[in-house]
């Protein structure tokens, strides 16, 4: 990926974009940052990211919503949880990284056949609709939206393994109750807004 340089007007900044993240994050302390780097130096994915850690905050600080939210670095979170342990200021670094991921999933403004949001809707889809993931239904839905499909020939011999061993199944799994399970949902997306 090339990270192409340009000036941005203090005009195109989004100066609510702190709040809207302080908010999704459930993380008030991104105020706090005092930028000493400890969570980079502590993210085990930091050399493979476009900006670390540290700059991430620091372009939600200053408004740099565009930027933030089409950073491959918050889709390489590993979510560890080492930056946030070792944070000095207590910030909830990696449900920062969530509430970005969540927003640029929303804003949908993430790499077009990228497929980590593709898993995480395809995921949520199936959670919501039975309550439970199946592995196989899943991993096909994946495969269909994100990559190509002729993928699933190379991942074929591993499938049949997994299914002779029991470990995955073609029958999609579900809870008994599900219409409290959308309750539920309902409920807390009415809470989050």
């Amino acid at each position: 990926m090339e990270i192409h340089k340009k000036v941005k007007y203090e005009e195109e900044l989004d100066s609510g974009f702190v709040d809207e993240i302080k908010e999704m994050s459930r993380c008030e302390e991104i105020d706090e940052c005092i930028q000493c780097g400890t969570c980079s130096s502590s993210c085990p994915m930091a050399v493979y990211m476009d900006y670390t850690p540290r700059k991430i905050i620091a372009m939600i600080k200053s408004g740099f919503k565009d930027e933030a939210l089409r950073s491959f670095t918050i889709w390489l979170c590993p979510s560890c949880y080492t930056c946030q342990v070792r944070c000095p200021s207590k910030i909830k670094i990696t449900d920062v990284m969530y509430a970005l991921k969540r927003k640029a999933i929303e804003e949908k403004v993430y790499p077009s056949r990228f497929a980590i949001p593709v898993l995480d809707r395809q995921m949520s889809r199936l959670i919501a609709k039975y309550g439970r993931n199946s592995e196989m239904w899943l991993i096909l839905n994946l495969y269909l939206k994100s990559r190509n499909p002729f993928g699933l020939f190379k991942m074929a011999p591993l499938g049949l393994k997994l299914m002779k061993t029991g470990r995955m199944s073609l029958k999609k799994e579900s809870i008994k109750d599900r219409k409290q399970l959308g309750a539920l949902l309902k409920a807390i997306k009415e809470d989050t807004r």
